[in-house]
């Protein structure tokens, strides 16, 4: 009988985790008899036997919780990710699986932060280090970067630019263009178009307003998981901080000693990560900023269909308006 201390449904996460784990060891094994390569084979065969290690202890925190469990066998979707590398390839395997630790770091992390002192928050902290050693070696492997359960993709300013431009131009041109085609007078074609102008321009303002609020909402979280990141596994960190440096093209112990040096103050470390990893900046500019850039440029996109029409009149001002 389960632990009274324990809830079912820390129970169900747990047996969920021990699952990910049983499908993370059969698809590293499937991607080691894809693999042609013996070095990346071999690798492949270590990740499976440390994800096996994995599925161990959740087993055994099961256990101790009264669940005894088996290995459990692969799942569907484990099985499905496998029949799609066999026929089309291991790259796209590669891929989710590179996603697939990304995901479990961050889920290792919150458990991690909500767990009480025991064995549970312990295998938490090492399951959330091996994983984003597991998610390095992958990056490695499929030549990406940067660490895959962090999330800060961003356009900025040219995108509202041109987005609001593009949908003020398209948009109020089909309206502007609708009432022409009811042959009403010039000045009903303006009142609907300057209509049309700041309704669009107030809607297309507030969702940028919106989205860059979402966005900075975005990065803090980011910022606070490397904080994080930083202060329980600053091992993995460290060696993530010397990649980064090697690929500007800084020799191999050169940048392991600069790691070093930054990785002793937590909060350069945090900076430096930031920037280089995350690559998010100084804030040069605000939501409220960002939605009058956005709101002005659906302006002045929605105005180009009107303004023949305020400088000439009849089929002169109809023909410069769709010219």
């Amino acid at each position: 009988m389960a632990s009274p201390t324990v809830s079912n449904d820390a129970l169900a996460l747990w047996e969920h985790h021990l699952q990910d784990e049983a499908d993370a060891a059969f698809l590293y094994r499937v991607l080691a008899q894809a693999e042609p390569t013996p070095k990346r084979r071999e690798i492949y065969l270590r990740l499976a036997e440390v994800e096996d290690r994995h599925t161990g202890i959740w087993r055994k925190v099961l256990a101790e919780h009264g669940r005894e469990t088996g290995v459990p066998s692969p799942s569907l979707r484990a099985r499905l990710m496998a029949w799609t590398a066999r026929r089309f390839g291991p790259a796209i395997l590669l891929g989710l699986l590179l996603k697939e630790e990304g995901q479990e770091v961050k889920g290792y992390l919150d458990l991690y932060k909500e767990t009480d002192p025991g064995a549970v928050k312990d295998a938490a902290l090492t399951l959330a280090r091996e994983s984003a050693q597991h998610a390095e070696t992958l990056s490695g492997i499929a030549g990406t970067s940067g660490e895959p359960w962090h999330r800060t993709e961003s356009g900025g300013f040219l995108r509202n630019v041109v987005y609001g431009f593009n949908d003020g131009l398209t948009a109020n041109f089909g309206l502007v263009a609708g009432v022409i085609g009811a042959s009403v007078a010039a000045h009903i074609v303006v009142v609907t178009g300057v209509a049309g102008m700041i309704a669009d321009a107030l809607s297309m303002g507030s969702s940028g307003y919106l989205a860059a609020k979402s966005e900075r909402e975005v990065y803090a979280h980011e910022i606070d998981m490397e904080r994080e990141e930083i202060r329980m596994m600053p091992e993995v960190e460290r060696d993530e901080l010397a990649m980064l440096y090697e690929a500007k093209g800084i020799e191999r112990e050169q940048a392991q000693r600069m790691a070093r040096d930054v990785m002793a103050n937590p909060e350069r470390a945090l900076d430096e990560k930031v920037r280089e990893e995350l690559k998010i900046g100084e804030a040069h500019t605000t939501p409220l900023k960002e939605g009058w850039i956005t709101g002005s440029a659906t302006a002045v996109g929605a105005l180009i269909p009107v303004a023949p029409f305020f400088l000439f009149e009849g089929q002169l001002a109809i023909w410069t308006a769709f010219a």
